[in-house]
């Protein structure tokens, strides 16, 4: 997969040709830090990469300014946002706005990628609906490991795992001797579903799981968007605590994706998702991104990966250095733009680029 990428065989997803939006929002006069008074526009209805060298600006921006003073204005939440003198536009074309960090998903251990995307309340649901479930009264509830006096084992609460604190030394996370790492009771793990137990189930891959419960269509479809970012190798039961940052800022754009439109048009930001991730991930994510747009959403992400940036709809490039000589707006135009006839080390490092090419 590596090579194909590197001798062209693979590539990123292009930005789409069509007819851009012309809603914008509009943020003036912005001074956190080194910004110095600086007046951006972000356009709504696609990819907005905000680039620049470290220091240059970007977060104090984004996370400092724009995040915040939008969710204020947006009614969301309380937020303190940086100086500025005003954030205005077409706000009315936005219902929310979602900055989609690297934190761990859900608030406890027993979170997992089957939890967050709400995918295991069907699966439950379907064992609870087996002939042995219905003979022995057990409910949806007695296969949740969140419930207690249902069917999890209680030495473990659900866990699989028992801690032994260690004093002075990081503390031990053994399997449990009850459930040897199962989770459930014993008999509750007689309850098959084509020869699986829920233990099972949740130890498949999502991969796997889309495969096993193909004909289950609420079930493939809340695990599907999981895939579509590249999750498929990770396991449905996956505790949240051995998820990695951009792992779980991943999951959190597939429960996104899963959702539609319900919830209205909404303006999500990313800082630096493509950290850590192969070409081919990325790649992924693209797509994942081109989804959340064509579902009426806009997405902006604060980013130094060329291949992302030329996959972009628009380029707000920040510096021209960082600390003190940076703070100010250095480009705004497309991508092709910029790469012909834009200033900047972000703008020389892309004709380098097209130039290797």
């Amino acid at each position: 997969m590596t090579a194909a990428y590197l001798n062209g065989r693979k590539g990123m997803p292009a930005a789409p040709q069509g007819k851009q939006s012309r809603k914008k929002i509009l943020l003036e006069g912005a001074s956190l830090h080194n910004l110095k008074h600086v007046n951006v526009a972000f356009p709504l209805g696609g990819l907005c990469c905000v680039s620049g060298v470290s220091g240059s600006g970007k977060s104090s921006l984004i996370k400092g300014v724009l995040w915040p003073a939008l969710a204020n204005a947006l009614g969301q939440q309380p937020a303190k946002a940086g100086p500025h003198d005003r954030l205005h536009g077409d706000l009315h074309a936005l219902t929310f706005a979602e900055m989609v960090d690297q934190h761990p998903i859900g608030k406890s251990s027993r979170s997992n990628p089957a939890t967050y995307s709400k995918a295991y309340d069907p699966i439950r649901n379907l064992f609870a609906l087996q002939g042995l479930s219905k003979q022995r009264g057990y409910k949806a509830s007695h296969f949740s490991f969140n419930v207690e006096g249902g069917g999890r084992c209680e030495t473990c609460h659900g866990e699989g795992v028992v801690t032994v604190s260690m004093q002075f030394l990081a503390d031990l996370h053994l399997p449990c001797e009850d459930c040897q790492g199962l989770r459930f009771q014993e008999d509750l793990l007689e309850v098959r579903y084509r020869e699986k137990h829920i233990a099972d189930v949740l130890s498949m891959t999502i991969a796997e799981a889309i495969v096993f419960f193909g004909d289950q269509k609420e079930i493939v479809q809340k695990l599907l968007p999981l895939a579509e970012v590249g999750m498929g190798y990770v396991q449905l039961g996956q505790s949240s605590t051995t998820l990695s940052g951009g792992e779980a800022q991943r999951i959190k754009l597939a429960s996104y994706l899963g959702r539609g439109t319900k919830d209205g048009a909404g303006f999500f930001l990313f800082d630096e998702p493509t950290t850590g991730l192969h070409l081919h991930d990325i790649a992924q994510l693209l797509q994942a991104f081109r989804a959340l747009i064509a579902a009426g959403h806009s997405v902006l992400v604060i980013e130094h990966n060329p291949e992302v940036l030329m996959a972009s709809d628009w380029i707000i490039d920040m510096g021209p250095e960082g600390g003190v000589n940076g703070g100010q707006v250095v480009w705004e135009g497309t991508p092709t733009a910029m790469r012909e006839s834009g200033k900047g080390h972000t703008a020389d490092a892309l004709r380098s680029r097209s130039l290797a090419l």
